[in-house]
């Protein structure tokens, strides 16, 4: 398994001799895009829908489990980054912690798994899932991540949405009410003029 790894990476990680404009283009997805995950669960949180809600908190709660079960494997099996090792060729600066699983991925594909799983956010869930195989591809490209950090995302990301769909009846109406609460305080002075919902 390893040796497929290692020549998985070779044959995906950027070289000097790469585009300019690609190796900028992958540190723009790499560093920025995971951006998108809280943007787009806020615009989905915003909307006058309270299925939509419970969905937006079903991937949190998605990502909750998800990032836990991270924690603990990265505890129980360290596996270092490429440029610890090292090898291949480094472009994007960061620190030697552990590489397996990779929360960028976890984080990214959770949350477009929860939404493919609803009928209502299957489109932002497949956008959501389009950014997640880039930011995936970018962070190999630029030297932080081997492949199988890529492939243990997706399926600890699976794990988390399944686990927080199967068990949304035991946490929605409680994590729902005090989810409410919150965005009433935090956003007083916009529900006063109308602008969101209450």
């Amino acid at each position: 398994m390893e040796a497929l790894n290692l020549y998985l990476f070779s044959m995906m990680n950027a070289t000097p001799q790469s585009p300019q404009w690609l190796l900028g283009l992958a540190n723009m997805l790499a560093v920025y895009a995971i951006f998108l995950v809280p943007l787009v669960m806020v615009i989905g949180w915003l909307r006058r829908d309270e299925e939509r809600h419970r969905l937006m908190l079903a991937a949190l709660m998605g990502c909750g489990v998800a990032l836990a079960i991270n924690g603990v494997i990265g505890l129980l099996w360290f596996h270092p980054r490429p440029f610890v090792m090292p090898v291949g060729y480094t472009f994007l600066h960061h620190s030697p912690d552990a590489s397996f699983p990779s929360d960028h991925m976890t984080i990214s594909m959770t949350v477009a798994l929860s939404l493919l799983m609803a009928r209502e956010t299957r489109i932002m869930g497949a956008l959501m899932f389009a950014i997640a195989l880039a930011v995936g591809w970018s962070r190999i490209y630029l030297g932080v991540h081997f492949p199988i950090d890529m492939m243990g995302g997706m399926l600890v990301a699976l794990f988390g949405a399944s686990v927080a769909r199967l068990t949304k009846p035991l946490y929605i109406k409680p994590l729902y009410r005090l989810a409410r609460g919150v965005h009433r305080r935090l956003f007083a002075a916009l529900i006063r003029r109308g602008w969101i919902s209450r």
